[in-house]
């Protein structure tokens, strides 16, 4: 079984969880070194002094979850472990990686208590192969991310140019904007991505449980570079 490490732990992501089991993945909240994969989820901002931004702007700003959630970043990162980044968890990959976000955008927060949807034009062979040029992506944030981090290329826009997705170079990171996992299931609005999809993708490029094991203990998880970062390139 493949497993992935979900944090913040302090809070139970249940749509998350529910969406990662469903396609037979076992959800790791304590021991992120057994575990061979990253998901960052979503919630509440990025403290703006993470990346010199405007702090008026901020809303359910939690430093100690920012700190948590940089410092699993970069350990998976520095193993060279996939990392999937969602919504809030694409806005802290930016930052991760030096990148800065917009404070606060109009059009794409919640409304009425639920997500609006928009459209999105892919520049990203994956998520081309998934859904095609343009499809509907759930939408509620209002950062977004600004000045890309290092190694990070843009994988989507929406059509006023706010960027809804984002991959690294050489490493196997994507991040989204939008919530794949409360697009898993029941039925979705015509031409909206089918966020289980996205997740199965993710997953593919995870090692199982006794595979993890087993790098952890050679260190080949260390370092992606040369032939393997050439085959991790264009999956996740």
């Amino acid at each position: 079984m493949k497993r992935v490490f979900l944090g913040w732990e302090s809070l139970p992501f249940s749509n998350y969880a529910a969406a990662l089991t469903a396609l037979g993945a076992s959800v790791e909240r304590r021991d992120p070194d057994a575990c061979g994969a990253l998901l960052l989820p979503g919630g509440g901002d990025v403290h703006p002094r993470r990346f010199g931004g405007d702090a008026a702007l901020a809303q359910d700003v939690d430093e100690a979850r920012d700190e948590y959630e940089l410092a699993l970043f970069q350990q998976f990162y520095e193993q060279g472990k996939p990392i999937f980044g969602i919504c809030r968890g694409a806005q802290l990959v930016n930052v991760a990686l030096g990148g800065t976000l917009r404070c606060h955008i109009e059009g794409h927060s919640r409304t009425g208590g639920a997500d609006r949807f928009h459209a999105v034009s892919a520049d990203d062979a994956l998520l081309r192969g998934l859904y095609g040029d343009r499809f509907l992506v759930n939408s509620a944030h209002h950062q977004a991310v600004d000045r890309l981090g290092a190694g990070l290329r843009v994988a989507a826009r929406a059509d006023d140019g706010v960027i809804e997705a984002v991959r690294h170079a050489s490493r196997p990171i994507f991040a989204v904007q939008w919530h794949p996992e409360r697009l898993a299931g029941g039925v979705l609005p015509r031409r909206a991505a089918n966020g289980a999809a996205l997740l199965k993708a993710f997953l593919a490029n995870v090692p199982d449980a006794r595979e993890t094991r087993r790098r952890n203990a050679a260190g080949r998880f260390s370092g992606v570079s040369g032939q393997q970062g050439l085959a991790l390139r264009g999956k996740l």
